[in-house]
């Protein structure tokens, strides 16, 4: 099958049509889902290079498992996520305590200078204030706030209650808005 006639095909489907040697599901595959990993990677670390590396292992680890897939059980971006989530507070665990370089955002081009380095300065603050939240509530909040998945999904990819995925996100919430505090004019909210 071309790549172009398998973009409506299901994640699941593509997965196992790969694990049966079709490498045109695997680029349809990998062209769907490494944008989405790799977002979720540099919410959870802010950091680009690092980031990439989690993708890269993620989709690894997801091409390995392949021809184990057991269908019907879990939706492949719920599985990816949590892997994703599991190599990023691993990275975290041994970084503790040594502080990580910085990467700007690269240049876009589309907007202008000012609006370039508000949004700069906007996602800037936003991944700072992230950074302070512990780990669970700031996964939650990533998971349902910039992903936009649903908590019930969340829950299965956190393996906690929906409950508890509400109370995370809230707190979480509260804390970003308090970290946040005061900067509105500052980050160009004022104009608004």
């Amino acid at each position: 099958m071309p790549l172009d006639t398998m973009s409506d095909e299901p994640d699941e489907v593509l997965l196992v049509l790969f694990a049966n040697g079709n490498a045109s599901a695997a680029r349809a595959l990998t062209a769907r889902l490494t944008p989405r990993v790799m977002g979720h990677a540099y919410r959870l670390l802010g950091n680009h290079a690092e980031a990439e590396d989690v993708t890269q292992e993620a989709m690894l680890r997801l091409w390995k498992i392949a021809p184990d897939w057991r269908q019907g059980e879990a939706k492949v971006t719920t599985w990816l996520y949590r892997v994703v989530a599991n190599l990023c507070t691993d990275l975290r665990r041994r970084a503790r305590g040594v502080a990580l370089d910085s990467i700007p955002e690269p240049e876009d081009g589309r907007a202008s200078v000012t609006d370039h380095m508000q949004a700069e300065a906007r996602a800037e603050a936003l991944q700072t204030a992230l950074d302070q939240l512990p780990d669970r509530q700031r996964q939650a909040v990533v998971l349902r706030h910039i992903e936009g998945l649903a908590n019930p999904e969340i829950a299965e990819i956190m393996d906690i209650t929906t409950e508890a995925v509400e109370s995370l996100t809230a707190r979480g919430k509260r804390a970003l808005t308090a970290a946040l505090a005061g900067r509105q004019e500052e980050l160009g909210y004022g104009d608004e």
